[in-house]
């Protein structure tokens, strides 16, 4: 079986949860023997992991298809669609290719990020995916996320192998109702066509079926994993220059993380002891809001703000903490909070995510309430029988959720889309 997947982000340049969950499903499912992946991304830098995958850039792709004759491009195409979905795809190829800027090599240039020209890099993107399923040889298409859906489509059409796109989040998520229409159509288009649609939980299915107007028997929930930690990652020492206690935050510092409730919540355990410190740890565009509100509570000498953490950063800052937690508003899976249990993290995490869905030995709280979480923090960092409790049942438990499980049960879904 040879997937061809599209991508946005592979470690070790990320900018969010999409990035590590790419590799650690491609890498659980590279363990399947007759397993063979192909995963494209806008730009890769070079230093990505290739033991396990083959990583094509589009930035590496040379549009050499705008100068081909109309008779070549049906000796090609036309076996695999019909007349008038031939023609319609040729004009819309020349279409795009006409009023493309392309560097020296015939490639489209992307930032590798996500830029203020998003659209647009999204839609030379799925020009780019067009001439790549050209190319390779595959069984089905693997899009994943929403930038990645108009490229997915464009290889299904161009190839007809069947389409799976993956739901790692949705607008509704990102912005706690206030829906960008672009988005969404673009969202709503890439289900429309996918032969089967995977979301990384049950509360993800129930927006994409009730919100997206898609019928449950195509949507699938395969939840997300977490990789296991390197020898590098195990070996780190806790830094501590304070006998304090430590509260992490660690992710974007946006709308659908929640971070006003986590401020909120360590001003009121802040009213019972001055034995605790808390970490913003992350960037985004609420950063200095949540600045001001920490000012505003009078809250500054006991609060830190460290910026965007990435690779082996990231675990120093959870091995130093002793509680982590993850109050987002509307959170389609959260890989971080199996994150911080491998290494022996308390967590308290929202009852509106993901993986609250699988997690037993998390505390649960409501992401409004504050009253709540700050109970928990204040119960873990001052009862040491609950905190070895959580700590050692936690690690057990994300033990054993691994993403070679979650790459079966998407092989499985490969083979009924296949009719293998």
């Amino acid at each position: 079986m040879r997937a061809l997947m599209f991508g946005w982000e592979f470690p070790p340049h990320i900018l969010g949860g999409l990035g590590t969950a790419s590799y650690g499903l491609t890498k659980g499912m590279s363990l399947q023997e007759d397993m063979d992946l192909v995963f494209v991304i806008p730009k890769p830098h070079g230093d990505e992991d290739k033991r396990f995958l083959k990583i094509i850039g589009a930035c590496h792709t040379p549009l050499v298809y705008k100068d081909l004759p109309p008779e070549f491009l049906r000796e090609r195409l036309g076996a695999a669609m019909d007349p008038d979905e031939y023609y319609a795809l040729r004009n819309h190829i020349y279409a795009d290719f006409r009023y493309l800027h392309t560097n020296e090599l015939g490639c489209l240039e992307f930032s590798g990020r996500y830029p203020d020209n998003l659209l647009e890099e999204i839609n030379n993107y799925s020009i780019c995916a067009g001439v790549i399923a050209r190319r390779e040889t595959f069984d089905v298409i693997h899009s994943h996320d929403w930038l990645t859906y108009p490229a997915g489509i464009h290889a299904h059409n161009v190839s007809g192998k069947p389409l799976v796109i993956h739901v790692h989040a949705t607008d509704f998520d990102r912005s706690r109702g206030k829906v960008n229409p672009q988005v969404y159509s673009i969202e709503k288009n890439g289900m429309d066509h996918a032969d089967k649609i995977i979301c990384v939980s049950n509360l993800t299915r129930e927006t994409v079926i009730s919100k997206y107007h898609q019928h449950p028997s195509k949507v699938v929930t395969v939840h997300n994993a977490v990789e296991p930690p390197s020898e590098e990652i195990l070996a780190i020492e806790p830094v501590r220059n304070t006998n304090d206690k430590v509260v992490t935050f660690l992710g974007r510092i946006t709308m659908q993380k929640g971070p006003e409730y986590f401020v909120e919540a360590a001003y009121k355990v802040l009213q019972k002891t001055d034995g605790v410190r808390f970490v913003m740890a992350g960037s985004g565009d609420m950063l200095e809001a949540m600045i001001n509100l920490v000012a505003r509570r009078g809250i500054s000498d006991r609060f830190h703000f460290t910026g965007f953490l990435k690779g082996q950063q990231v675990y120093e800052m959870l091995k130093s903490s002793d509680v982590y937690i993850m109050p987002s508003v509307s959170e389609p899976f959260g890989i971080s909070p199996l994150e911080a249990m491998q290494v022996g993290v308390p967590s308290i995490i929202s009852k509106q995510s993901g993986c609250a869905e699988i997690l037993n030995y998390a505390i649960k709280t409501d992401y409004w309430d504050i009253d709540a979480m700050a109970d928990a923090i204040y119960a873990i960092i001052r009862y040491p029988a609950l905190y070895e409790f959580l700590k050692v049942e936690g690690k057990n438990e994300v033990d054993n959720i691994t993403w070679e499980a979650a790459g079966h049960k998407i092989r499985a879904i490969y083979e009924e889309v296949t009719h293998r």
